[in-house]
């Protein structure tokens, strides 16, 4: 289920010369698949963290204790599977995220890159994004990750103020951020992504912006900007709710918005979606697949894609959603080869309806071009 070490270590390298190679180009987005196309972006969950963070609802586990190694074996074999069935011939990027997928050891992401370049063409420029945190993202470790095959980094710093992170339930401090985000862009120049959240319950406009303005003086070329969205049954929700926290002032955070809209336009970003600032041409080609409506294929617990099963005999795009307990997940997958526990077709009218609210989130905006893929 993987390839021999030594073809691993050919495409890691060929990888790392052909990013070195890389033009910056920021005339505009990654180009879609044509129709009809077997191409495909791959994203890969991996459900666990050290702690849910007060604001968090997304599909993570606080484990006592985990079988990577079964983990790993799934995550190969469910890749695999959905490659095959999806009839994907060639994957564009590849997402790790979570969860806390830095958490990961780094043979785990080598293992699902080479299985990925086993069943398909996986180009050796292509993007390899991996999330991670910055309690566990040493440089050590980031160093292995980068050997593993992943070439950028998107960082959930969320906060440089210590109050806020606290708020948040984050397990660093904004030292803690600084210094990965320095380890991170020695080891990965031009390919660091990095979070920052606005909108929380009794933050001001002024000091946010400062935070943005001192982030901006060490920080790579993305930034992702994030209005806090309370959702039912997390911490931070629950505070609010009692009165133990204000709530946020929409008005507040609409401010904190185009405030920063306009400090990252004046620093050279070009705001290409809703949340997402880049320069230099350092979009995310994962994420720009999501909003033209591309394949792209969910591997892991709670993971979703969205592709036309053409291995399988389909002819009508499917939106998938993967069992989202691990453990399920996993006997699923040693049973059937994959652990899809929902699959919807999409009539035209859903596609149209998703080509409009994604194409409205991008600068681009919609076109004829690359619907319906």
């Amino acid at each position: 289920m993987a390839l021999p070490r030594s073809q691993a270590r050919g495409w890691v390298k060929a990888a790392k010369m052909a990013q070195r190679r890389r033009p910056a180009d920021d005339t505009g987005g990654p180009q879609s698949p044509a129709p009809g196309s077997q191409r495909a972006a791959l994203y890969v969950h991996w459900p666990y963290c050290e702690k849910r963070c007060s604001y968090c609802n997304f599909n993570k586990y606080i484990p006592r204790g985990v079988d990577e190694a079964a983990l790993r074996r799934c995550l190969v074999i469910e890749a695999q599977t959905l490659l095959r069935l999806s009839g994907v011939r060639r994957v564009e990027s590849v997402f790790f995220g979570g969860g806390t997928p830095s958490l990961a050891s780094p043979h785990t992401v080598a293992a699902v890159l080479e299985a990925v370049a086993q069943a398909a063409h996986l180009p050796a420029d292509s993007e390899v994004t991996l999330e991670a945190n910055p309690t566990s993202a040493s440089g050590s470790r980031l160093a292995a990750f980068g050997a593993a095959g992943v070439n950028r980094l998107s960082i959930g710093l969320q906060s440089l103020d210590d109050t806020e992170l606290q708020l948040l339930g984050r397990t660093h401090s904004a030292r803690d951020a600084l210094q990965t985000l320095a380890e991170a862009q020695r080891l990965f120049p031009g390919r660091v992504s990095v979070d920052l959240m606005l909108g929380l319950p009794a933050q001001q406009v002024g000091p946010w912006l400062r935070q943005l303005q001192g982030l901006l003086r060490c920080c790579d070329d993305h930034v992702s900007l994030y209005q806090l969205s309370l959702e039912r049954g997390t911490t931070l929700f629950t505070q609010v709710q009692q009165g133990a926290l204000p709530a946020p002032d929409p008005e507040l955070a609409a401010e904190m918005y185009q405030e920063g809209r306009a400090v990252l336009r004046e620093a050279g970003f070009r705001q290409y979606e809703v949340s997402n600032f880049a320069r230099n041409g350092a979009l995310s080609t994962h994420n720009w697949t999501y909003w033209q409506c591309g394949q792209y294929l969910g591997v892991g617990p709670g993971a979703h894609g969205r592709f036309i099963p053409q291995g399988a005999g389909g002819h009508t795009r499917e939106a998938r959603i993967q069992t989202l307990e691990p453990d399920s997940w996993m006997k699923e997958v040693m049973l059937f080869g994959h652990g899809t526990r929902r699959r919807v077709p999409l009539s035209e009218l859903e596609l149209l309806e998703e080509v409009l609210a994604m194409g409205l989130r991008t600068d681009v905006g919609i076109t004829h071009q690359g619907l319906f893929q």
